[in-house]
This record gives C-alpha cells, sequence and structure tokens, in this order.
C-alpha cells in the first residue's frame, strides 16, 4: 500500500509539472528574437552581441563588452519534464554553461527551499526564475536587451507549444504499458531515485500515469494519440513552409521550444513513431545539430 501510494503522489507530481504551465502563460511577457541569431564554436553572437562564457563575471549584462556573463547557473528538473527541456534546449544553443539538480518528484526534497514547488526553476548566480517560457524570456532579455517580445509568428508558435503540443504528449508516452513501462525506465534511469524509489516509480508510476494519460486524453478531446501527436508534427512543418528553421536560416525561440519539447521523446517509442510516419525528422535532425553538445557541467553539490 504504502508502495502504491507513493507511485500516486509520483503520478501527480508528474502530471502537474507536465501540464501546470499551460494555465499561466498567456499572462507571461514572451521574449522572441529580433534579428539573426548565429553560433560560431562557444561564442554565440546575435545581431554582433556576443555571449562570452566565463565563470569570473557578473550576472549583469555588460553594456560596455555587450555580454551576458552568470557566474553560475543551476537548473533544478525533472530529466523528462518538456518544460525542463525547452530552458536545458535553449541554454545547450546559446552554449551557456549549467549544473543540473534532478528534483525527486516524490519528495521534492531539492526544491524545499524555494517557494515555487513546480520545475524548472533556473537560479542565476542566486537569483530565482521560475516558469519555462518566463525563464527564456528573462534569458534572452539579458544576452540581448533589444530583442523584439511581441514578434507576431514567433510568439504565436511559442504558445502553441506550451497550450497544444505538450497536451498530445502524455497520451502517446503512457499510451499502452509497454510504453508507459519503457518511459519511467528512462525516467528512473536518469533521475534522482534511491533503489527502492526507482522500482516504486517504475511499475507503480508507469501504471499510475497509464490511467493519467487517458484523463488526459478526455481532457484534450483527443481520440487517437498517435494521429494526434502526427497531426501536431505535421501542422509544425507547415509551418515552416519550406524553411529550414521557423527562424529562418537558423532557429528562432520557437524552434528551440519545440526541440525542447520533443527532445525527451524523441528515442522512446512515441518519438520514434513521430519521426517514421511525419515529415519532421528532417527539421529536428537539423535541429539536433544546430543546437550541439550540451552544455551541462558537473552535478550542483
Amino acid at each position: 500500500m504504502r508502495g502504491l501510494n507513493r507511485a500516486v503522489l509520483l503520478s501527480r507530481a508528474l502530471r502537474s509539472n507536465f501540464t501546470a504551465v499551460s494555465s499561466a502563460t498567456a499572462t507571461l511577457q514572451r521574449a522572441v528574437p529580433h534579428g539573426t541569431i548565429t553560433v560560431r564554436g562557444n561564442n554565440p553572437s546575435v545581431n554582433g552581441f556576443r555571449y562570452v562564457s566565463s565563470s569570473s563575471t557578473s550576472l549583469a549584462y555588460d553594456a560596455q563588452t555587450k555580454a551576458f556573463n552568470p557566474k553560475e547557473l543551476v537548473l533544478f528538473q525533472y530529466q523528462a519534464c518538456p518544460f525542463c527541456n525547452k530552458v536545458a534546449a535553449f541554454l545547450d544553443y546559446y552554449d551557456i554553461p549549467f549544473k543540473v539538480v534532478e528534483v525527486n518528484p516524490i519528495n521534492k526534497k531539492e526544491i524545499k527551499w524555494s517557494d515555487y514547488k513546480k520545475v524548472p526553476i533556473l537560479t542565476v548566480d542566486g537569483e530565482q526564475m521560475v516558469d519555462s517560457s518566463d525563464i527564456i524570456d528573462k534569458l534572452i532579455k539579458r544576452i540581448h536587451p533589444d530583442y523584439d517580445l511581441n514578434a507576431e509568428e514567433e510568439k504565436k508558435w511559442r504558445e502553441w507549444v506550451d497550450n497544444h503540443l505538450v497536451h498530445v504528449l502524455s497520451p502517446n508516452i503512457y499510451r499502452n504499458v509497454p510504453e508507459a513501462l519503457e518511459s519511467f525506465d528512462y525516467i528512473t534511469t536518469q533521475g534522482n531515485f534511491s533503489f527502492s524509489e526507482r522500482l516504486v516509480a517504475k511499475y507503480g508510476g508507469a501504471a499510475a500515469m497509464y490511467f493519467v494519460s487517458k484523463k488526459l486524453k478526455k481532457k484534450h478531446n483527443i481520440t487517437d494519440e498517435r494521429a494526434a501527436l502526427y497531426g501536431a508534427a505535421e501542422q509544425w512543418v507547415d509551418a515552416l513552409n519550406g524553411r529550414k528553421f521557423l527562424g529562418g536560416l537558423d532557429p528562432n525561440l520557437a524552434d528551440l521550444a519545440v526541440f525542447g519539447v520533443l527532445r525527451p521523446i524523441r528515442h522512446l517509442q512515441s518519438g520514434r513513431d513521430m519521426v517514421e510516419h511525419t515529415r519532421i525528422g528532417k527539421w529536428f535532425s537539423e535541429m539536433d545539430r544546430a543546437v550541439g553538445q550540451s552544455s551541462r557541467v558537473s552535478e550542483h553539490s
């Protein structure tokens, strides 16, 4: 009984952090790039503004050097959380080093210090930032203060990610018992679990999320999980309208949001099926190359 209760708590935690952002994003200020973004080695540039990877400078944007130079970024996350992966994709693309604290979704002991009880939480030189879209908004403004936050196309598709795309993922990831077990095997292997928690999470959590996904399917009027996922993927490819990225020759924040949300499922059955049965594979491969290696550094102690 104790194991079942812990599994239910786990499923509630994962569900809360998987869906909660959509109700809040409409009121948040959106950050959308203005102009061209390019990356050259370890020094991305944004319309000539250069990010300098350094651990000896301050958080503040330096008007003289035109650089964003935080000493330490720490991302508090769940490994499979799509919103956490949005933030990680942004940091990877801009080659901004960050540490990771994997939060245990059962007890959340790693974020007990915070009044905000969801993930992602990003601390930038000790300053707390919350909500994936708002975190990215604030970071892009510090990298480039002149960014236009209201570019219509990019804003539209960033909101589409939070309000639509994420809602088709859970019913697909936990579509049946084998796929639910596959997903939780990934989560518990990557996550912060003891051996006993890993067993409870994998089997109890997978069973619980299987039933939760059915409720989410009904809530979001999804009749066929895979058809909904394929439809979202095709909708995104149509939005590209022949462009390499929505941002043109380089990814913009909408590209990074879609990529970040889909990256955790890419090698699960649902992600493999999506690439096989839709046109999104080429764009995803281009994004994978553009984002490059993870800029994650050693675990925060």
